[in-house]
């Protein structure tokens, strides 16, 4: 299987590439989906939606921002390269960054818990990255090294790991699990540290496979975020979750 055209179609001679297409799909897609199940976690629509409203630039800027950082030697004194958004260059870790920033200054704002906030969007989030992750197979990249496996796909005349597809899968299944598991939660935050725990583990393995990678170092930088996302969500999951065992009803007398 061969990567496609990454341009899906020309308006007035600009090229609209698939990369740009999918990535927005994948927001308004999670920005419904939160909107509409923010009651399940006793939050207002409309406070949601003001969310997104701020989230959707900012988190992109930060997608941006933090990709251009780790590639500072092929970026420097290019705007017009650090601009060039639809080429690709986006960074999740960094969106994802920013987007809790924006969480946190809405969550002041309007006086709502920020734990109910991300457990309503987190798992929409997860959804939104399945259906951006084509992007990458549309732009050829975020692959992996060379495969026989069938499911290979050929970048430059080699058959290579589809690392986009990987992740794609994991993250719609995530979707799938959180969404069910939002209406047990035992506690605010649950979810989105369930999210934290879960997309960084899968996320550790796949960046192994992956030839594109952002270094820190001689180390992967989404390795070493995953492993520390990962420690810093089980800690607070396992506070969170001891503390609501001790004040639930059942343990009371």
């Amino acid at each position: 299987m061969s990567a496609p055209n990454p341009i899906a179609f020309s308006i007035l001679g600009m090229d609209i590439r698939w990369y740009g297409i999918l990535v927005g799909l994948g927001f308004m897609i999670a920005v419904y989906l939160s909107y509409k199940r923010a009651p399940i976690v006793g939050m207002e629509p409309d406070h949601v939606l003001d969310f997104c409203i701020f989230m959707i630039p900012i988190s992109i800027i930060g997608a941006r921002l933090y990709y251009v950082i780790f590639e500072w030697e092929y970026y420097a004194g290019d705007i017009r390269k650090i601009l060039d958004f639809r080429s690709g260059g986006l960074a999740i870790h960094g969106g994802l960054i920013a987007g809790l920033i924006v969480a946190w200054a809405v969550s002041r704002y309007h006086k709502f818990k920020l734990r109910d906030l991300v457990d309503v969007v987190f798992p929409n989030v997860a959804l939104g990255q399945a259906i951006g992750r084509w992007g990458n197979y549309f732009n050829s990249e975020a692959h992996g090294g060379p495969t026989d496996l069938p499911w290979g796909i050929m970048v430059d005349g080699v058959k290579v790991h589809p690392t986009f597809l990987y992740e794609s899968i994991w993250c719609f299944l995530l979707f799938i699990f959180l969404t069910w598991y939002c209406k047990k939660r035992k506690f605010s935050g649950q979810i989105a540290l369930l999210y934290g725990m879960l997309y960084s583990a899968e996320r550790f393995f796949v960046e192994a496979l992956r030839t594109d990678s952002l270094m820190i170092g001689p180390f992967k930088q989404a390795q070493v975020l995953s492993l520390c996302v990962i420690i810093a969500c089980t800690v607070i999951y396992y506070i969170l979750n001891k503390r609501a065992t001790q004040h639930s009803p059942s343990t009371l007398s």
